[in-house]
């Protein structure tokens, strides 16, 4: 059976490594409460001018 799933995850493209590399982000990145709604802006509107009037 293991090497079925083993077979199937190699035609899928995902391998163990693959999935523990996801699974080990999900723990890392789950926790953190980072504000995204300030990303829904454009970059170029949300920096500063760096052209001033004089």
């Amino acid at each position: 059976m293991k090497l079925i799933q083993a077979w199937l995850e190699r035609i899928a493209g995902v391998s163990r490594a693959e999935m523990a590399r996801l699974q080990r982000a999900r723990e890392i990145f789950a926790g953190r409460d980072d504000d995204l709604d300030r990303l829904r802006l454009p970059a170029c509107w949300r920096r500063a001018a760096r052209v001033r009037r004089g």
